[in-house]
């Protein structure tokens, strides 16, 4: 049964097949994009929509966002190979193990499900979640599942059925060579349909590393593809993770939407936040925060030296 429910999953996550009409991105045809999901799906109309723009100097301290608990993150317990898929839409990993979050204000353990991204091209942002207005090269979600269900069909209908991790990227000099097997093996995978075992790889390997880990904003929004359900406890980690340029680049280079068209663009744009709080860490170092020091220092010398 469990094996069952994380096929199903693989098959329909990022964009869970509870629709009844064809959804795309712009790229691919207008007359399909973003701006028409609501028709075909009600709840992409709905007021606490994802992703949105996270603005720093707004967001709210909160004491309760402490470090999440990765479990499994750094531990290979599963002889099961993964899953590498390009779904048609973006090109998504289902995981297999104990792998979860706990911790920093989750209201119960998570389970990790499958992780996916949203990328641009060589010269174009792709990233769904901006920060201050910044859209960045490319964004990876890691979507776990509320423990108490085993149904993702029973999640997406509770508020806090799912908790989604969002890591922006920015490009680096160097190679990361930690996500080196996933971009090579994304090359196993370039049309759209086209599914192959992954060898299981340490999780945390993919992400920042502790510390870093530390810094996060907190919302409540919904799945960026239809059927948009609002249903998930968003993360976005404040720090990017680093990759090449040429990292960066070999997913809009080596996966298709279709037999010619290279999957690229392919994000939700930012939503309303329509009166929705964003939380932050206490960890977090906001801009508004740095400004504020600097002033206070340049006082405090100020008034040492004259």
């Amino acid at each position: 049964m469990h094996s069952l429910i994380l096929l199903l999953i693989s098959l329909c996550l990022p964009f869970l097949c509870l629709g009844k009409g064809k959804w795309c991105y712009d790229i691919q045809d207008a007359s399909c994009g973003p701006s028409h999901w609501k028709i075909d799906y009600e709840s992409c109309g709905y007021k606490k929509q994802s992703p949105i723009n996270i603005v720093t100097r707004n967001a709210q301290s909160n004491v309760h966002l402490t470090p999440i608990i990765f479990e499994g993150y750094d531990d290979l317990d599963t002889d099961d190979k993964w899953t590498i898929t390009n779904n048609g839409h973006s090109v998504q990993v289902t995981l297999k193990g104990d792998i979860a979050i706990k911790g920093g204000d989750l209201p119960n353990r998570y389970k990790a499900v499958q992780f996916h991204y949203h990328w641009g091209t060589k010269v174009d942002p792709g990233s769904e979640h901006t920060i201050d207005g910044e859209q960045y090269p490319m964004e990876l979600h890691i979507v776990h599942m509320n423990e108490k269900y085993s149904d993702i069909n029973d999640a997406v209908k509770d508020p806090e059925g799912l908790a989604v991790l969002g890591f922006m990227f920015v490009e680096s000099p160097e190679e990361n060579s930690k996500t080196e097997p996933l971009i090579n093996a994304l090359k196993t995978v370039p049309q759209p349909g086209d599914s192959k075992p992954l060898e299981p790889f340490l999780l945390k390997e993919m992400i920042l590393d502790q510390e870093r880990l530390k810094k996060y904003y907190r919302y409540h929004g919904s799945l960026t593809t239809p059927g948009c359900f609002e249903a998930v406890i968003w993360t976005v980690f404040e720090e990017p993770i680093r990759l090449s340029k040429g990292q960066l680049d070999a997913f809009s280079e080596t996966l298709f939407y279709n037999a010619s068209q290279h999957k690229a663009l392919n994000f939700r744009p930012v939503q309303k936040r329509n009166g929705r709080i964003v939380y932050v860490s206490d960890s977090a170092v906001r801009p508004f925060d740095a400004a504020v020091l600097s002033v206070l220092l340049a006082v405090w010398s100020s008034i040492l030296f004259n």
